[in-house]
């Protein structure tokens, strides 16, 4: 498959950066005014709007602001991202943000670290968005336990969730799973290889209260549990939204197509898929084309809108979330 687009190795301009805190200065203000308990993504480089500025991203984290870089910068581009940081600490808005860190996470040095530039940093936070609370994990992982980018997907879910048995493959630390709870699901199955993710989505159930009785969860590779999870259907609801690649049990362009195969026999009568792909080289017709030959049954309904904090100047190569019914 042809890539939609490639980043450059380092797409960093010093500058640049005086655009990066204006930016983040009005999203800062902005988001304290609309949303002040949610969390949010404040700034958007890799949508490629801000040129200089692709491989950095500002996220509001209850009370703790988490900048990322996604490549090495030169020395000068480090240093000048240092300064205006501080000087943004330095503002009326950040004192009435109740801000309690400022954070610098290195995403392309290994185990990607998180810097702490203003205040203490909290471990171990528990967020809020759209009224549910998840647990998240800063400063050992990449990912700090809930893509921002999916919260208009799991409204979705919630939407569409009252009396529906639920699939949740490649659950992560249940995200979703938490919202078809809250939206009324009869029971939802959750399947992640990564059993210590699941325990993070176990407490994030716990957060909000939920019977953990009406979930499962799978501590199994996929492709090696068909068998459980036939057994558990079938579902009125599947949602697919795999990393684009996991050593050793997962590539997006070579395995997805054995998921979508297997459709069919899961689903009940009346049921829906949603189906993502997060991989900036991979566009929609990837998904819509898949399905059509390996569950023809299925038809395309509509991708859902991503969050407009996420816009980006290609459309396909933001998140993608397509929804399929009979």
């Amino acid at each position: 498959m042809t890539p939609l687009f490639r980043l450059p190795e380092n797409l960093m301009d010093v500058s640049a950066l005086p655009v990066f805190y204006h930016q983040l200065h009005q999203a800062l203000d902005l988001g304290l005014k609309e949303h002040p308990d949610d969390i949010r993504r404040l700034f958007h480089g890799r949508g490629r709007r801000w040129p200089g500025l692709e491989q950095l991203t500002a996220d509001w984290l209850d009370g703790q602001l988490l900048v990322s870089l996604f490549r090495e910068p030169e020395p000068a581009f480090l240093a000048g991202l240092n300064a205006l940081l501080q000087t943004l600490t330095e503002q009326d808005i950040w004192q009435q943000s109740g801000a309690r860190a400022l954070l610098l996470q290195h995403r392309s040095r290994e185990g990607a670290p998180v810097e702490v530039l203003w205040g203490t940093l909290e471990p171990r936070p528990q967020v809020r968005e759209q009224g549910l609370r998840y647990q998240l994990e800063l400063g050992r992982n990449q990912n700090h336990g809930l893509f921002l980018d999916m919260r208009l997907g799991r409204r979705w879910v919630q939407q569409q969730a009252q009396g529906k048995r639920v699939l949740n493959l490649f659950a992560y630390t249940c995200g979703f799973s938490v919202a078809a709870l809250e939206g009324g699901a009869e029971l939802v199955v959750n399947l992640d290889m990564a059993r210590a993710a699941l325990s993070r989505g176990r407490d994030n159930h716990r957060l909000n209260h939920h019977d953990l009785s009406k979930v499962t969860f799978l501590g199994h590779e996929l492709f090696k549990s068909w068998g459980k999870v036939r057994k558990l259907g079938p579902y009125d609801l599947i949602i697919i939204d795999p990393p684009s690649f996991q050593k050793g049990s997962f590539a997006l362009t070579q395995d997805y197509h054995k998921i979508l195969r297997r459709l069919p026999e899961l689903l009940t009568a009346s049921g829906q898929v949603l189906a993502c792909v997060n991989d900036p080289d991979i566009p929609s017709r990837f998904l819509i084309d898949n399905m059509a030959e390996q569950a023809p049954a299925l038809r395309f309904v509509e991708r859902l809108d991503n969050p407009p904090e996420f816009e980006d100047t290609d459309p396909e190569a933001g998140l993608k979330a397509l929804v399929f019914g009979r």
